[in-house]
């Protein structure tokens, strides 16, 4: 039964490209944050490890473990499935571990559906501008345009789900973001005061989509 020790849930999400992720990293260096380690059917990146950045496995593996309700969340994007497992999310919370989540808008009302006992948070990364995430999608390991540029499409749908979170946070600067997220969860967690603008955040989604 959750009690009042428990750990909290924090989920990032973003447009491909917003750095959710690298954000996510930079929390989990914090005392007791630890991240949410997803399952994908995707190949790993260069620089990834398996079994600390996912759990790499194949799709028949991946849908056996939707058959057996195992998942907190999952999701097929760009033809690959991700998903959370239960139980070592609810373990850790139960331990008093802050939760940290890297998944998308589906991912995110999949666990609100599941209405769990435990303190949820969301946050929704923005780039500054369109032009700033092409050139980062162009940058990272991707020598194919077009992948940046179905992805570029992709954004004007995902940043639409914007309004489904609590707190929206424009990542122009990596380590103003990064304080301004930290500065929303201490709040959150401690009932402090919120430095948080909704007009701000609404102008600037209109611009994005303009």
């Amino acid at each position: 039964m959750p009690t009042e020790n428990d750990g909290v849930m924090i989920i990032l999400s973003s447009p491909s490209g917003a750095g959710k992720t690298t954000l996510v990293s930079l929390l989990s260096k914090l005392d007791n944050f630890e991240v949410s380690i997803s399952h994908t059917t995707r190949e790993p990146r260069p620089s990834e490890i398996p079994d600390k950045d996912y759990f790499f496995v194949s799709e028949e593996k991946f849908k056996r473990l939707i058959k057996n309700e195992e998942f907190l969340e999952y999701a097929k994007v760009f033809n690959n499935y991700y998903g959370t497992t239960r139980t070592p999310v609810i373990d850790k919370l139960n331990k008093g571990k802050n939760i940290l989540f890297d998944i998308d808008w589906q991912g995110a009302d999949q666990i609100k559906n599941k209405k769990l006992d435990y303190k949820l948070i969301t946050f929704f990364i923005l780039p500054p501008s369109k032009e700033v995430l092409f050139k980062r999608l162009s940058n990272r390991d991707m020598k194919d345009k077009l992948i940046a540029e179905e992805r570029m499409k992709q954004f004007g749908r995902d940043v639409l789900h914007w309004i489904n979170y609590d707190y929206v946070v424009v990542n122009e600067d990596l380590n103003k973001c990064f304080s301004k997220i930290n500065d929303l969860i201490y709040a959150e967690i401690n009932n402090g005061s919120k430095d948080y603008d909704l007009d701000y955040i609404r102008t600037h989604v209109e611009k994005l989509t303009s």
